[in-house]
């Protein structure tokens, strides 16, 4: 049986320098293996970054310019562009353009969003 959900239908969830939108996961769909959601960095967004400890991420940008930037070096984000994240891996999302950054994220195995970010200062 097929599991749909479309963008109303998403969960949605504000974190540092980004709206995430929670597609698909264990929370709404009968994956054990796999999430998937959007990320939209409004124009200028640099927001510190994280790690994800046990999940490989697939991005894929869907709109907007920008970088995915880590220790090891950069990615250049544009429509089209795919970058693969290993688990480990710190990395963190900058929006160059005039226009809002929108990638489409895949995580294996799920993420629990926002588990990943560091606490924020009061």
């Amino acid at each position: 049986m097929f599991t749909r959900v479309d963008r109303a239908g998403s969960g949605i969830m504000e974190l540092p320098g980004r709206t995430w939108h929670s597609y698909l996961g264990p929370q709404n769909a009968p994956t054990r293996l796999s999430s998937m959601g959007i990320s939209i960095f409004p124009p200028g967004s640099r927001p510190a970054g994280h790690v994800h400890a046990a999940e490989e991420e697939t991005v894929y940008c869907i709109s907007g310019r920008g970088r995915l930037v880590s220790p090891e070096g950069s990615a250049e984000l544009e429509p089209g562009v795919a970058v693969f994240i290993p688990s480990g891996l710190f990395h963190a999302t900058e929006c160059d353009g005039p226009e809002p950054l929108e990638l489409l994220c895949s995580f294996s195995p799920p993420v629990a969003p926002g588990s990943y970010e560091r606490p924020q200062e009061a």
